[in-house]
């Protein structure tokens, strides 16, 4: 499906493929247990094993050989204690027990490469799904994380791949063999004596049906048991990440007396299905044994007529048994088989789920005119730019109005100036839910090289603008050009190559602060990043990490401060060179006397790029070329720091009322 993005009033037409929107694409939370057998779904979850395909016919020939060698070996045994114990014929009994054993033997090492190969198998397909579930969660845009939890994202990666796995590997190839055997079993039953044969099959939908009953409340019992487990172990890992508000606000006991009652629901939850399950299985054993009594009263009326011989009749009672055991397994596996069912669904729901937007099928690359970046890395530039003292502050950055501070390294920006992106806001309307805009009728340029600082209060706007430039997320109405192009036309791939951000809550990989510094240039070599957070002046403050540039960091950024983190995340910026800066309260977590290092070094990373500044310390914002005060997504005031201050509006309240709250003009 195609639609047009609405225009701006006077701005020229474009036509429907610069956007393709799938409204129709939502990631459906369908948490049924069971669904019904649907070829198509098999078919496709066996098109997995087409990569092993010889091991996969292996693995149905042995399946197959397994299947006839159980009813085969007991219909043997039943032959020898019938005919030859019977006769007291010794000799006979001795090499018809090494046929047995010989027999015995070739079947248990064939399951040995039966178990084997399914193995494999499995494995290989859940590979290929995890590789493609990631693969689809990685083409979504932003607006699929804003409105999706993330457990049901991890829920597809882990229990539903599993239950696949299982389905595949057990249900499947378990299933052949139960039913094979019940076959076999059936062919040599019919062809002892039919009669009692059709009192079998009499039977055999009875039980049945009784253990697909107790199997589906036995499955009920235990999803439900699973769910609060589930909840457990939500509650453990989330008082754990959370202790310090926990123990900020004393309430250890409130939330020891919660996790108790969540595992006295799970303690019931347990004694519920052990309950069941102590009753209905012998339930289920019981009638399995009546119907065998069945069976003897009538085998043993047609034995005392001479309807049956007495060889015949233990080979029959045999065989029925392998007859009968089946059906408990296949009610069973039937049930695993409607649980992976659903899980099919939803996984190849998510591998199919077209993004909501795509780049247009006629969008270009962003071009890229930062001449010799790579020349420059290997030069040891370090952050393909030109370096510290090779050209002056743009005009924009000393005007009467707003002049920046003298900075020994300010050269570097007017020979880089041209490098920067210029972005103009035509009249944009957004919001995340369509009808309901969070910013309305934006407009304003930021030509190359300027820094735009974006100021208000929280949830007036300023995250949502730095979205739309990211093109994280496409504007409902309205225009926003990058360098004359509308973002639409242009790969959202080659614009997040060109732009650096750094956020309040900057995120960090496993791996070591080297690792993620790479990220930004992974074919730079450590020369380069050195260089790169000598020219922002925190080196030092990097090489005084436990391992230096080789600390190893958790997660998430867990074994280095907050601070630390964001000294990475600006080296990293540094690293790329980028066209467009994006700081996002970047500042907000570092302390007094490392931010005052890292203003000399704003100036550095700002100067010749274009930037956009969210912040709340007046200190990052003074110098910006222009400043956008929001409310309630609209902009209600533009203009330069001083000009603004001397405006008496909105942003000079702001400024008042902190300077009388005692602060300077650097923080607010």
């Amino acid at each position: 499906m195609s639609t047009a993005k609405p225009s701006a009033p006077g701005a020229p037409d474009r036509p429907d493929r610069l956007l393709t929107v799938h409204k129709d694409s939502r990631f459906e939370t369908d948490d049924a247990q069971f669904k019904p057998l649907q070829w198509s779904l098999i078919r496709r979850m066996f098109g997995y094993t087409r990569h092993v395909a010889a091991k996969r016919n292996w693995l149905i020939f042995l399946t197959l050989c397994r299947a006839m060698q159980l009813p085969a070996l007991t219909w043997l045994m039943s032959v020898i204690i019938a005919g030859p114990i019977a006769r007291h014929e010794w000799s006979t009994v001795i090499a018809m027990l090494f046929a047995y054993g010989g027999l015995a033997l070739v079947t248990e090492g064939m399951f040995h490469f039966r178990q084997r190969f399914a193995l494999e198998i499995g494995e290989t397909v859940v590979n290929r799904l995890r590789s493609e579930v990631f693969d689809a969660v990685q083409r979504q845009p932003m607006s699929f994380f804003h409105r999706t939890k993330l457990g049901r994202i991890l829920s597809r990666m882990t229990s539903d791949v599993d239950a696949l796995r299982t389905g595949i590997q057990d249900v499947f190839f378990v299933s052949i063999v139960q039913v094979g055997q019940m076959s076999f079993a059936a062919l040599v039953m019919l062809w002892t004596d039919w009669k009692m044969f059709l009192v079998v099959a009499g039977l055999a939908p009875i039980l049945w049906g009784l253990n697909r009953r107790f199997r589906v409340r036995l499955s009920r019992y235990s999803r439900a048991s699973q769910e609060s487990f589930s909840r457990v172990t939500a509650t453990l890992a989330e008082s754990v990440n959370g202790i310090r508000v926990t123990q900020g606000f004393v309430r250890q006991e409130t939330n020891a007396g919660l996790f108790r009652q969540l595992l006295s629901d799970h303690s019931q939850h347990n004694i519920n299905l052990a309950r069941t399950s102590a009753v209905l299985t012998p339930i289920l054993e019981l009638n399995s044994q009546l119907f065998i009594s069945v069976l003897l009263m009538l085998g043993g009326w047609r034995a005392f007529s001479g309807a049956i011989g007495l060889e015949d009749l233990i080979t029959f009672f045999f065989v029925a048994n392998l007859f009968f055991s089946p059906i408990q397994v296949i009610a069973n596996q039937y049930n695993q088989a409607l649980i992976a069912m659903a899980s099919a669904e939803r996984v190849f729901r998510l591998i199919d789920l077209k993004p909501e937007w795509t780049d247009a099928p006629d969008a270009q690359d962003l071009p890229d005119p930062r001449c010799g970046f790579a020349a420059a890395s290997a030069q040891g530039s370090g952050f393909g730019v030109q370096g510290p003292g090779n050209a002056t502050p743009p005009a924009s950055a000393t005007s009467a109005d707003n002049s920046r501070p003298e900075t020994p390294d300010s050269g570097l920006a007017a020979a880089s100036a041209a490098a920067g992106l210029r972005i103009e806001f035509r009249n944009v309307t957004f919001g995340y839910n369509p009808e309901v805009p969070v910013l309305r009728d934006i407009t304003f340029t930021a030509e190359p090289g300027q820094t735009i600082a974006l100021v208000g209060h929280t949830g007036s706007g300023k995250s949502s603008i730095i979205n739309l430039v990211s093109k994280f997320y496409l504007p409902t109405s309205g225009e926003l050009l990058i360098d004359h192009r509308d973002i639409h036309t242009i790969t959202g791939h080659s614009l997040h190559r060109q732009t650096g951000m750094v956020t309040q809550q900057n995120f960090l990989f496993s791996g070591t602060v080297l690792d993620n510094i790479l990220m930004a240039r992974p074919e730079a070599t450590e020369d380069d990043v050195r260089a790169a957070a000598a020219s922002i002046d925190c080196l030092d403050l990097l090489d005084a990490l436990p391992g230096g540039l080789r600390t190893e960091v958790g997660a998430g950024g867990g074994g280095i401060s907050l601070g630390q983190r964001q000294l990475v995340c600006f080296t990293r910026a540094m690293l790329a060179g980028p066209r467009l800066v994006i700081l996002d309260e970047a500042t907000s977590a570092i302390d007094a006397l490392t931010e005052a290092r890292l203003q000399r070094a704003l100036q550095l990373l700002l100067c010749g790029r274009t930037s956009i500044v969210v912040a709340h310390r007046l200190s990052t914002i003074r110098y910006a070329d222009l400043v956008l005060v929001l409310d309630q997504g609209r902009i209600i005031e533009s203009g330069t720091h001083d000009q603004l201050v001397a405006a008496g509006g909105a942003y000079a309240s702001l400024h008042g009322q902190f300077a009388k709250a005692g602060g300077t003009a650097g923080d607010a």
